[in-house]
């Protein structure tokens, strides 16, 4: 797992899953502490495979972020992830990006 930060935006590549729910959750809290901005994007389109370990990092931590007045946007969400995300009812805790549509 490799992870970059742009601004308010955490970029993740590689594979997000049981193995590197630690890092990432470290990165994220981290991120959420020295954010200003009111919301951090967390940016999965470089994410090779996710599971819903790694899913559930991101919930528990958004909800940390709802409490403190900031929000977790995430960007660049295959649909195999936005629908493990409905199937686990864990889209509730995320505001998603939608792609642009091209023209």
């Amino acid at each position: 797992m490799q992870i970059t930060t742009d601004g308010p935006t955490l970029l993740l590549s590689g594979d997000f899953d049981v193995r590197s729910t630690e890092q990432v959750r470290h990165a994220v809290y981290d991120h959420l502490r020295r954010n200003d901005e009111g919301a951090i994007t967390i940016d999965l389109t470089e994410v090779d495979t996710i599971d819903l370990t790694a899913l559930k990092v991101l919930a528990v931590a958004s909800r940390f972020a709802l409490r403190s007045g900031q929000r977790i946007v995430l960007r660049g969400t295959c649909p195999a992830v936005r629908r493990m995300l409905h199937l686990s009812h864990l889209i509730r805790f995320f505001e998603v990006e939608r792609a642009p549509i091209a023209v």
